[in-house]
């Protein structure tokens, strides 16, 4: 191993995504790991641009293969992963790693890198108000926002303790504040 890494989890809609857009323009050393997934394209997402997308029959033979750092099963056939393929060439260019996975990914990839990784938790103030965001963002069923929501408690549940910075996000300017300071400290 060489270089650093930088992870962030949540559940669905607690904003990690919009955090880690953030520090990818405020910091020219990072760079964003693109995990894999067997889940379908959503929206206008880009094959090697959001996602790697890789059929369900195609992840189980690169997890054979031990092609992944972590990978999970988040929902039956549903995968989710980061190639050892993407750290190793986001290192080769110099970068500090980024990634934006769920609890038990992000937990897995701190097991994995250890003190060259900073893990971050990002929690909703409420599961009322993750509901709300689920909703607003108008790209979930409303069978996946229920199963989201279900998930999400237990995601917490499994979560607590287990990441090196807990940050709650009902103010986003604050919570990029502390992210931020914290993510300086880490860089020294």
């Amino acid at each position: 191993m060489s270089g650093k890494v930088v992870i962030f989890s949540a559940p669905s809609g607690a904003g990690k995504s919009t955090i880690v857009g953030h520090l990818l323009k405020k910091y020219p050393q990072f760079a964003f790991s693109i995990s894999a997934t067997s889940r379908p394209p959503r929206g206008s997402e880009k094959d090697g641009v959001e996602y790697y997308f890789i059929n369900a029959e195609r992840f189980r033979s690169l997890i054979a293969a031990d092609a992944f750092v972590e990978h999970e099963e988040v929902y039956p056939g549903r995968f989710y992963g980061t190639l050892k393929s993407e750290v190793e060439r986001l290192w080769a260019a110099g970068k500090v790693i980024v990634f934006d996975v769920d609890v038990k990914g992000g937990y897995n990839l701190k097991t994995y890198f250890g003190e060259s990784a900073r893990s971050f938790l990002i929690l909703p103030p409420s599961l009322e108000v993750l509901e709300k965001r689920l909703r607003a963002r108008q790209t979930d069923s409303e069978a996946d926002i229920v199963q989201r929501l279900a998930k999400a408690q237990s995601e917490l549940d499994f979560a607590r303790g287990k990441f090196d910075v807990e940050v709650l996000n009902d103010d986003l300017s604050t919570a990029i504040e502390m992210t931020c300071r914290e993510i300086d400290e880490f860089l020294k």
